[in-house]
């Protein structure tokens, strides 16, 4: 099975952001550095917290470039239960660091960073999902585009861990014509009928709808995607299954999915659910997210 590090390009633009995070955080001298020196260590990359182990490969490049060697002992994806937290104390050992003391010092704080964020995002999708799952849903579970400046790419990779789907990664990689857009054009339909005259037939057109009748326009104005936005429950469940049973009524078939999103939490989900809806999309997964706690001590 592919590792989900192969997902990121070898010579990505990420990998100069963490030498952009490392120098944030020493923008001149290094006074611990000077305290410890360059006296060989040996230290161990502590997990504190139930979770899912997340942000594997950014962590690996904060230690590549500070010169260290790392030796894992679990792999990206491995979800950390209470009973195996407790068999060792609280404290799971995830990996052993070596190398110079000031250059484990120095990586220290920002590999446990991207560390604890990427695991907090991958276990509250990864919950998400299984809520999901446990009321029989069968479609799938994504993310926004609710992003952290700087940080999308750990976002969504963390999205993937945790077994959701990543939505559009960005404006360019799928056309989604929300309120404003089809305010200032005037319709759904023209909207739409603009976006297809340049996006070409490999990008995906998604409208944001708000009742049933703007959901049929949006679909015969040929949008892949309808997303039913802040709607209630119950009404959400009979509007999906009215807008699929109508078209497949229809002499001529339309393709097209059903997204719903808008304050969807882990507490509210499973009153939304319902194999009508294709995607259900919220921002909770990732945005606001608490953390998993990392710690790293030098033997």
């Amino acid at each position: 099975m592919s590792s989900y590090a192969n997902l990121l390009p070898t010579n990505g633009k990420w990998k100069q952001q963490i030498t952009d995070y490392l120098q944030e955080d020493v923008p001149s001298f290094d006074f611990g550095a000077f305290v410890v020196g360059d006296k060989l260590e040996t230290a161990n990359l502590y997990m504190k917290q139930v979770g899912v182990i997340s942000g594997i490969p950014f962590a690996k490049e904060v230690f590549k470039q500070c010169e260290l060697e790392v030796d894992w002992k679990f792999e990206e994806g491995t979800v950390v239960s209470a009973a195996l937290l407790a068999e060792h104390n609280g404290k799971l050992v995830v990996a052993v660091v070596k190398g110079a003391a000031n250059k484990i010092l120095l990586a220290e704080r920002t590999a446990l960073n991207l560390m604890a964020r990427s695991s907090g995002i991958a276990t509250q999708s990864r919950l998400t999902k299984d809520l999901a799952d446990s009321v029989g849903y069968t479609g799938l579970i994504a993310g926004t585009r609710k992003t952290t400046p700087g940080l999308r790419l750990l976002e969504k990779y963390s999205m993937l861990v945790g077994g959701v789907d990543t939505h559009r990664y960005d404006l360019s990689s799928m056309v989604m014509l929300k309120d404003n857009h089809i305010t200032s054009t005037g319709s759904i339909t023209k909207a739409v009928k603009a976006a297809r005259s340049v996006c070409g037939f490999a990008i995906k057109v998604e409208v944001e709808v708000s009742t049933e009748e703007d959901a049929r326009e949006a679909i015969d104005a040929g949008a892949d995607v309808i997303m039913l936005d802040n709607f209630k429950g119950a009404e959400l469940q009979k509007v999906a299954k009215s807008l699929k049973a109508f078209y497949a009524a229809q002499p001529t078939s339309k393709s097209f999915l059903l997204e719903c999103s808008g304050g969807l939490t882990l507490n509210n989900l499973s009153g939304y659910l319902c194999n009508d809806i294709d995607i259900y999309s919220t921002s909770s997964i990732h945005q606001g997210t608490g953390i998993v706690d990392y710690s790293l001590k030098i033997n």
